[in-house]
C-alpha cells in the first residue's frame, strides 16, 4: 500500500508540474485543485488501511488463541467422554452382579451398595463436567467465527481502499473528475467495512468474501 501511495503522490507531482505550476489552470483542467484533493484523499485512505492492517493482525493472533482453545477443550471433552463410558459399563456391571449375587452377606452388601453410589456420584459428576466442557468449546468456536468475520470486514476494507488508491493515481494523470468520485466511492465503502471491523458489527457483504477468499 505504501509503494502504490508513493507512486501516486510521484503522479500527483508530475500533473501539477504538468499544469502550470501553480498558475491559472490550463484549459480544460477544473478550476479547483483537484491534485491537491487527491493527495489529501491518498493521506486519509492509506492511513486508514495502515490502521485495518494493524488491527487485522490483532485479530489473527486472536482466532489463533481462541482456534488453540478450542482443539484443547474438545480433546479434554473427549477424554471426559471416554471416562464417563468407562463409569457407565462399571455401573452396568454392578447392577448385574446385584443381581446375580443374591447370598451376599450383611456387611458385603453394604460395601457393595456404597460401590454403586459412589459409581453413580461418578457418571452424575462425569455426565456435568461434559456438558460444561462442550459449551466452554463452543464458545471458543463461536469466538473464532466472530473473529473470521472481523478478518474478512478487514480483508474487504483493504482490498477496497487499494482499488481507491489506484483510482487516485489515474485520476492524478487523467485529471478526470469522474474517477475521483469512483475512488471515493470505493474508498467509502472500505472505510464503512473496516470500522465494521473495529466496532465488531455484523456487516459481512458474503459474495465479496466469498469473491476474496
Amino acid at each position: 500500500m505504501s509503494e502504490l501511495a508513493d507512486t501516486v503522490n510521484e503522479a500527483v507531482e508530475r500533473s501539477r508540474g504538468e499544469g502550470g505550476g501553480g498558475g491559472e489552470p490550463a484549459p480544460g483542467r477544473p478550476r479547483w485543485n483537484l491534485n491537491a484533493v487527491v493527495a489529501i484523499s491518498v493521506a486519509i485512505t492509506a492511513t486508514f488501511t495502515a490502521l485495518c492492517n494493524v488491527k487485522k493482525g490483532n485479530v489473527i493472533q486472536a482466532m489463533a488463541r481462541a482456534q488453540t482453545s478450542g482443539v484443547d477443550a474438545w480433546s479434554y471433552y473427549q477424554a471426559k467422554g471416554t471416562k464417563l463410558n468407562i463409569a457407565e459399563s462399571a455401573l452396568d456391571g454392578l447392577r448385574i452382579q446385584s443381581e446375580t449375587m443374591p447370598g451376599l452377606t450383611s456387611d458385603g452388601r453394604a460395601l457393595f451398595f456404597c460401590k454403586v453410589a459412589d459409581t453413580t456420584e461418578k457418571v452424575h459428576r462425569y455426565d456435568v463436567e461434559k456438558g460444561e466442557i462442550k459449551r466452554t468449546a463452543e464458545g471458543f468456536q463461536q469466538d473464532y467465527e466472530r473473529l473470521d468475520a472481523r478478518h474478512d470486514q478487514f480483508d474487504m476494507a483493504e482490498a477496497l481502499t487499494s482499488i481507491a488508491v489506484a483510482l487516485f493515481g489515474i485520476t492524478a494523470l487523467t485529471q478526470k473528475k469522474r474517477l475521483l468520485y469512483l475512488a471515493w466511492g470505493f474508498a467509502a465503502i472500505g472505510v464503512v467495512l473496516g470500522l465494521a471491523g473495529f466496532l465488531g458489527l455484523g456487516l459481512h457483504p458474503d459474495f465479496l468474501a466469498r469473491a476474496l477468499g
